[in-house]
């Protein structure tokens, strides 16, 4: 709980003591009772406070812009000083030392590193609320910040959860009162233990509260959480779950908006409050426990709560289950819970599930999840097991797909929502099974007679039906026919046209025979996408439309179907076909086989489930899913696909059109580059090709391949820097930067002269001092593989290097960057070729470093 009703005049009287306040502390500036730190934009402020009512003195956070006094962190919690002659300050150790003056020798409170050496430290208050330690003029990151040890509140941008790596965990306590910020009854925790880690708010460590597990949108127990997507709500909430930690982060979307989490001592609740500055106090935005069915097993085992059964007894026993205790069950006490009925043995011997709707999953502390399991293997694992309860989808996106959740022990803690919630599959013997089925089934006397009449239309339909499909059966011979003929016409066709590729004899090598690449039928094309219908419709582009399909035998596949408009005509047809049939690396698509026929260009490719690098990168939703890690993994994985393109495989092969959209990522996130419309071949002794026919998309152009036609490897290496630098932003590069009009390359380049180019880092990535030096690196590689002379950008080769070794790297010489001098030409072209007019409307600018 907070002091919320501290008097302004107190609060400003304690401003104003701070004439001479910074937002740092050095080994010769501590920082003394009567003073405070700033933050660089004045959010919070750092310094000595006693609560309503109470003459201690604690080191606190606190909101600066806020009217009244609310504070977010306290150092000294359980360790007041009586007076106010406390000082906070550096030791020559590099630790932070709370003492009272009086008493120097008696460390109130300390950050207590071991193993420092003897450096120069400093201590800084952020924006974000966060004070952190670190050792000037190091790049080893922070060597501690308060945000790790949380009192009562979460702020935007601060983590709660466990870092499995070095077991440190953050949790939040509850302040005793109002008046004493000492830790409470109550915690707020992710409980990491076992397979699922889920949410609990406890008292005296005993649970009160569940939130359940995540399920891909929120937690189980919260099915408010689905929503948060909506425009309407205030913040954005990621959560991450790998094996190096696992944590919850919200982000506010509007930044001038202040709202906080905090477990509240009063009302023994977590909350979820926001500040309203025209009423001068915090609101209600959420809590929990917020009924009788909140309250953790209140219904006790294997029994399931439901407040909305009106006039009846909110605890209810499911199929094949009855009250343990019926006298206590009358007497409406249901924390007995209740026991299956034994009709029949549950193991081997018929037994199956029962469904159960809109449910908040039961206590996952003994469950085990198995993220590449889907539900139909999830039911048959749990079969197997005559120990298993009962499964559920770990992931409800996309259908309850991506892994499952199996129950080995009591289920606890079950209820049932009037909306949202997930299904949970409940194990029952043969004889409840068929019991419950039996029942779900009956039908009321209309509806039998309605079924009759349906059946009869029905076989009337299908007797139709049946002689149209015997008809279309004759004309699908002689079609068949035809087929196989412009199957072999089609391939001779392919494999002729490519007698003016620049490598003539490599390129004859690779051919287009059934062993390279398959041969698809349009009706096999059809079928597999049931007519090319919206429904398995994925993607457009200016090329054409992708659709998913799945083959006869199961396999899912991606179908690029090419527009009659889409500028690739039978050239880059012939490229992405005799290109991609012979590359094989992890971090390229692969290309199961083509379609000519009925004057359709089709491109058969593995199906990748999480579409474009785009897709993820520039969706205020989705971005969050990718942290720094995982969007250094890609750019690595990105780079490495290159390099195989540029200089591993036997071709040498320039791709001229990379892009983020062209980026695919597979299940795991991994990426695949694609779309190799636009790539040319080059001779193992060639550097460089003039073209009259510029191709590709405005934006990553280099200058020299947009005003000369004049391409190379290098021309990738300068759109690999400017996607390099969108995976940093998390914008797209055509984003307005400046009152003058310049492109992302420019907005970088001036923040680099003014050593400033961390402002650039995508906000959602959330305060991550432990990667600043890893971005900063990231930028100044981008600004290399941008550089204005071709020559001085690096190999692909030594990207991937310098992406992987702490080497030293050379100043960035002169940027160039592209202004749009007219609403013509190359503003809205996208992977289509550019004539001389349009690139007469652009402008190449080159920025001096400073």
């Amino acid at each position: 709980m907070l002091p919320e009703k501290n008097s302004l005049c107190f609060f400003f009287i304690l401003l104003l003591a701070s004439c001479t306040s910074t937002s740092i502390i050095t080994l010769d500036k501590p920082l003394s009772d009567g003073h405070i730190l700033l933050s660089a934009r004045q959010k919070f402020a750092l310094g000595f406070f006693s609560p309503t009512n109470s003459s201690r003195r604690y080191v606190g956070i606190w909101y600066n812009k806020v009217s009244v006094q609310t504070v977010i962190w306290v150092a000294n919690r359980d360790s007041p000083i009586t007076n106010a002659s406390g000082v906070l300050s550096l030791h020559k150790s590099g630790n932070l030392v709370l003492v009272d003056s009086q008493k120097p020798d008696a460390v109130v409170w300390s950050t207590n590193i071991s193993n420092l050496l003897e450096s120069n430290y400093s201590a800084e208050l952020l924006d974000s609320g966060n004070f952190v330690l670190r050792e000037d003029n190091s790049n080893k990151g922070l060597l501690w910040q308060s945000s790790d040890f949380p009192t009562d509140a979460l702020i935007s941008n601060m983590k709660i959860g466990v870092d499995r790596r070095s077991g440190l965990n953050r949790f939040l306590t509850a302040w005793k009162s109002p008046d004493d910020p000492g830790s409470g009854s109550y915690t707020i925790m992710i409980n990491a233990n076992g397979s699922v880690p889920q949410l609990f708010l406890y008292r005296d460590w005993e649970p009160i509260w569940r939130g359940g597990p995540w399920n891909g949108y929120g937690w189980s127990g919260v099915p408010e959480m689905a929503v948060l997507g909506s425009s309407r709500f205030i913040f954005n909430v990621c959560y991450v779950d790998n094996p190096d930690e696992v944590y919850l982060v919200d982000y506010l979307r509007n930044t001038s908006v202040i709202s906080r989490m905090i477990a509240n001592e009063t009302t023994g609740t977590l909350q979820r409050i926001t500040w309203q500055e025209g009423d001068h106090k915090w609101l209600d935005f959420y809590s929990a426990p917020k009924d009788i069915c909140d309250h953790y097993s209140h219904c006790g085992p294997y029994s399931v709560c439901n407040i909305y059964n009106v006039g009846e007894y909110e605890c209810n026993c499911p199929p094949g289950f009855k009250p343990k205790a019926p006298r206590d069950w009358f007497l409406r006490d249901g924390s007995q819970g209740c026991v299956r009925i034994q009709k029949g043995q549950i193991c081997g011997n018929g037994e199956g599930f029962v469904k159960l709707k809109r449910m908040k999953l039961p206590d996952t502390s003994k469950a085990i999840r198995d993220m590449n399991l889907g539900m139909k293997a999830c039911a048959g694992l749990c079969l197997k097991n005559c120990s298993c309860m009962g499964y559920s989808a770990a992931d409800v996106r996309d259908g309850g797909s991506k892994g499952c959740i199996t129950w080995y022990s009591e289920l606890v803690d079950l209820r049932e929502f009037s909306s949202g919630g997930q299904d949970f599959y409940m194990r029952l013997d043969a004889a409840e099974l068929a019991k419950y089925s039996k029942k779900s089934k009956r039908f009321p006397g209309f509806l039998k007679i309605l079924f009759f009449v349906l059946l009869s239309a029905a076989i009337l339909v299908l007797l139709g039906l049946a002689y149209w499909f015997k008809m279309k059966r004759t004309k699908a011979k002689a079609r068949r026919k035809q087929e196989e003929g412009l199957f072999s016409s089609n391939s001779n066709n392919l494999r002729t046209s490519v007698n003016d590729s620049p490598n003539r004899d490599e390129v004859d090598n690779l051919g287009t025979s059934t062993g390279d690449v398959k041969f698809y039928s349009l009706t096999t094309i059809i079928a597999a996408t049931e007519n090319f219908s919206l429904a398995h419709k994925v993607g457009e582009g200016g090329f054409g439309s992708v659709y998913k399909g799945k083959l006869e035998d199961g396999q899912e596949i991606a179908v690029k179907r090419l527009s009659n408009t889409s500028g690739q005509g039978i050239e880059e047809f012939r490229n992405e076909v005799t290109l991609i049939a012979r590359l094989q690396h992890r971090n390229l698509v692969r290309l199961y086989g083509y379609c000519i026929q009925k004057n359709e260009k089709m491109l058969v490719y593995e199906y990748l489930p999480n579409k474009g690098l785009d897709c993820f990168l520039f969706d205020k939703e989705k971005k969050c899913m990718l942290d720094w890690a995982k969007r250094f993994d890609i750019t690595l994985g990105i780079a490495r696909g290159m390099v195989y393109l540029h200089h591993d495989s036997r071709l040498r092969i320039i791709h001229r059109d990379l892009k983020a959209s062209n980026v695919l990522l597979d299940a795991q996130m991994n990426p695949k580059i694609s779309d190799f419309g636009m790539a040319r071949i080059f001779g193992s002794d060639q550097n460089e090709e003039m073209t009259r026919r510029v191709v590709g998309t405005y934006g990553y152009m280099s200058p020299e391949y947009a005003m000369e036609g004049l391409f190379s490897i290098k021309s990738d290496v300068f759109s690999f820097g400017i996607l390099l630098l969108e995976i940093i932003m998390g914008r797209k590069n055509s984003t307005y930067y400046a009152e003058n009009s310049v492109n992302l390359i420019g907005h970088v380049w001036d923040l680099w002269g003014k050593s400033r180019a961390l402002e650039i880092v995508d906000p959602s990535l959330g305060t991550s001092h432990e990667r600043e030096h890893e971005i900063h690196r990231c930028i100044h590689i981008a600004l290399l593989c941008v550089q204005e002379s071709a020559t001085a950008r690096p190999s692909m080769s030594e990207v991937v290097f310098m992406l992987c070794n702490e080497t030293s790297l050379p100043p960035p010489d002169q940027a160039a960057f592209i202004l749009r001098t007219s609403d013509k030409g190359l503003a809205n072209t996208s992977s289509s070729s550019v004539g001389a007019n349009s690139v007469n409307d652009i402008t190449i600018t080159t920025v001096e470093g400073r």
